[in-house]
């Protein structure tokens, strides 16, 4: 069931802050709206994400490859892309409490209360009945399930209609009708609709046709388009085959909000599968499977996910989908899955000139590939873990902990290394443990305070171990390993410290589960 707690949320929040995930841009400055910094420990985890995600998609895939574009540019490629034309979004101001939102976002938050109330239902029937509870005959039979779903079918209708006809006199009628107000202010006086393009605009010293003006990319995806040729011809690709890539992208967002969940400045994580006109569908239903199952593999609850088909269709596709995920503010896009027919190439080969099409030897014909594309935020990836990381539990002993559960595999700091005092030379046997460990994992050395605050430290931090270093070590060469979950604890031999923390945090068996 979708959640939707500020309180959730604005706990993570303090808590990123306060143990050097997640910190506000420019804060001795005041901050700067939207944008943030990742601390020692976000950084760490952000690139475990990215790893996992790189190792998943091209070491596992001998046909998937990697490439790193510039972030800048020819100003033509986004011409070709579409994006000075159609990268928009209906924005509309209250002009009470001067706010800015986007149209198209708020008749969708409408939406989702009327989801809530047939969930509502669900959840109530469900209880009622128990195991002979059937969801879906409930959902065709129930009047009041059929009633919401009736509303939700004939506003989605409309509100589809008025986006790709642009027709946004209807959109703010719609707004108007369905009583939608600002949810600041709760006022309903609201301006016209109008179109609000998207990318940040920048100035470059000289190009060789005499334009300055260029853009910060705002997607990933054109940088493997441009190199689709470069790739396959010294790659020797044969189709199907993908390219992926990480990086930064840009958009100028009406209203970016829920902390790292909406940026001006993000990270993506995407792969294009270039494949044979007709056999597109079949990959991308194979693609939504594939990627499904990597998100479901770190364990976060399989019940937090949900496939979302688009009904608005972007100009380039002929299918998409979202994988969304149950953030504290409720279910919303993760990753998007999309159809991209063969728009890109085509479009790139019109604008310059050049052809960028696959020879199939077994047809002895040329054409332009087809193209199914995976697209994930990295910031959103990695408000997904903390979010579902973030724990706060009662003890046994009527004591708490906050404790960061992350999957072991992509935890900022594997192990800590904790001498019980700072004398007696443990705190050298310590020093010499986290040297070995240094070769194979991030580690730390940890010894102010005493053992159990260190403990709960090293809890919020998100450690999955820590070792311990007492008098005994000194006598028969075997220290406790404590585990962040359980808090149970076990003797083992210093020798096999190294081993125990490699295999219990290896990332092999993830990449094996896919």
């Amino acid at each position: 069931m979708a959640k939707n707690d500020d309180n959730d949320l604005k706990k993570i929040v303090s808590h990123a802050k306060e143990y050097g995930y997640v910190f506000p841009s420019s804060e001795i400055y005041d901050g700067l709206s939207a944008t943030y910094d990742y601390g020692q420990y976000g950084v760490e985890l952000k690139q475990n994400i990215r790893q996992y995600w790189w190792k998943a998609m091209v070491q596992m895939n001998e046909n998937i490859v990697g490439i790193d574009a510039s972030i800048f540019m020819h100003p033509t490629t986004w011409k070709a892309s579409g994006h000075v034309d159609a990268f928009n979004d209906p924005m509309i101001d209250n002009k009470d409490s001067n706010k800015r939102y986007r149209a198209d976002v708020l008749i969708e938050d409408f939406i989702a209360k009327i989801e809530a109330k047939i969930q509502k239902e669900v959840d109530k029937a469900a209880k009622k009945f128990g195991d002979s509870f059937d969801e879906a005959q409930f959902k065709e039979t129930n009047p009041r399930v059929l009633q919401n779903q009736e509303k939700i079918d004939t506003i989605n209708a409309r509100f589809k209609k008025d986006i790709e006809e642009e027709d946004f006199v209807d959109l703010k009628l719609l707004i108007e009708e369905l009583g939608i107000a600002d949810p600041v202010s709760g006022s309903k006086n609201w301006t016209e609709v109008r179109q609000f393009n998207l990318m940040f605009s920048t100035e470059l010293g000289s190009l060789a046709d005499g334009a300055s003006k260029i853009y910060l990319r705002p997607e990933t995806a054109q940088g493997i388009f441009v190199n689709y040729l470069n790739v396959q011809k010294t790659g020797r690709m044969k189709l199907p085959f993908g390219i992926a890539q990480t990086g930064k992208a840009f958009r100028n967002e009406i209203i970016a909000r829920q902390f790292i969940f909406r940026m001006r400045e993000f990270e993506q994580m995407e792969m294009q599968f270039f494949v044979k006109p007709g056999t597109e569908m079949e990959w991308y239903q194979n693609w939504k499977e594939k990627r499904m199952n990597w998100h479901k593999s770190l364990g976060l609850g399989d019940q937090n996910y949900k496939f979302h088909d688009h009904l608005n269709l972007a100009h380039y596709a002929n299918a998409a989908c979202d994988i969304e995920f149950n953030f504290p503010m409720g279910f919303k896009e993760l990753e998007g899955i999309h159809s991209r027919t063969d728009f890109d190439l085509k479009a790139h080969e019109e604008f310059s000139g050049k052809k960028l099409q696959f020879f199939d030897s077994e047809t002895e014909k040329s054409y332009v590939p087809y193209v199914v594309e995976t697209s994930i935020g990295l910031d959103r990836m990695f408000l997904a873990i903390l979010a579902t990381a973030y724990t706060e539990e009662t003890l046994e002993d009527g004591s708490s902990r906050t404790v960061l559960r992350l999957p072991k595999a992509l935890a900022p700091v594997k192990a800590a290394v904790l001498p019980l005092v700072n004398k007696d030379g443990l705190p050298e046997k310590a020093r010499e443990i986290l040297d070995e460990l240094k070769f194979s994992v991030n580690a730390q050395y940890d010894g102010k305070d005493a053992i159990g605050r260190r403990y709960r430290r090293q809890d919020a931090i998100g450690t999955p171990y820590c070792i311990t270093v007492d008098h005994q070590t000194i006598e028969d060469g075997t220290v406790t390993i404590r585990e962040r979950d359980s808090m149970e604890q076990k003797r083992v031999s210093v020798a096999e410290v190294v081993s125990e923390i490699e295999t219990a945090v290896d990332l092999k068996p993830l990449l094996k589960s896919l």
